[in-house]
């Protein structure tokens, strides 16, 4: 089956040095860069954890360079800084690309919506009403624009925060929600699919490796809960390496 991805894309880069002291002109921790590691994130990272999993996929994503820099200290691990070049809203998905004919080339679509401009509530309705087989995770605040998509993961922060508006749409999402729950595991239709206790070093990609996970198992075997259950044991196992990390 083939897979096409559509969501914001970014490059995650990792800065890792030394930090054992203050400077004497401020109480501030001196930082010494000693490594760096980069990868493609947020929408890059879902297309590349499922063309690990041995999915054939496409991706369609902004032409806007987006960098997440975060300087971590090799010790510790601690994060120290981000910093992000994201201040501008992305060019918007050409409509061409939201056709049915061009969508339906696809066995399934996979939206990964950071919310950075590149997709729109209206574009990605269009989606899900355009293909019969849509799986999204989103950082907007879910509303009637999402009534149409196959399947939808958030994680509990985000749910938390639109709860209310998806209580008053009634029962339109209980069939289709996968809540994740860090290190507690996820919830779907009111069960907890628990995940083992382990080390964690850095739940950065852990939710992009979910979903990838989650469709690359449901796409074999349509079953949600199989899917599920595969997709916790894949993120437990990227939370526990450094850095954004593909299974």
């Amino acid at each position: 089956m083939k897979v096409l991805v559509i969501g914001d894309a970014c490059e995650d880069v990792y800065i890792y040095g030394d930090c054992s002291r203050l400077a004497p002109e401020a109480p501030i921790p001196v930082f010494v860069p000693q490594d760096k590691t980069t990868n493609g994130g947020m929408a890059m990272n879902v297309f590349a954890n499922l063309k690990s999993l041995g999915t054939d996929c496409d991706i369609l994503h902004n032409v806007e360079e987006i960098t997440k820099t975060r300087y971590v200290d090799t010790k510790t691990n601690h994060i120290f800084l981000r910093v992000d070049t994201d201040d501008k809203k992305l060019k918007r998905v050409e409509e061409n690309n939201l056709d049915k004919d061009f969508l339906n080339q696809y066995d399934a679509i996979v939206i990964s919506d950071y919310n950075k401009g590149f997709l729109t509530e209206e574009d990605i309705e269009k989606i899900c009403y355009n293909h019969p087989l849509t799986f999204m995770d989103t950082k907007k605040n879910l509303g009637r624009w999402a009534k149409d998509c196959t399947w939808i993961k958030i994680n509990e922060e985000e749910y938390n925060k639109t709860f209310n508006k998806i209580a008053n749409l009634g029962h339109i999402f209980d069939d289709k929600l996968i809540v994740t729950l860090s290190e507690k595991g996820c919830r779907y239709k009111g069960d907890i699919f628990p995940v083992e206790k382990v080390e964690i070093k850095d739940l950065s990609g852990a939710g992009d490796t979910f979903l990838a996970s989650f469709v690359s198992d449901y796409l074999k075997n349509k079953n949600a809960t199989q899917a599920i259950i595969f997709a916790n044991e894949c993120a437990t196992q990227v939370v526990q390496k450094r850095g954004v990390n593909v299974i």
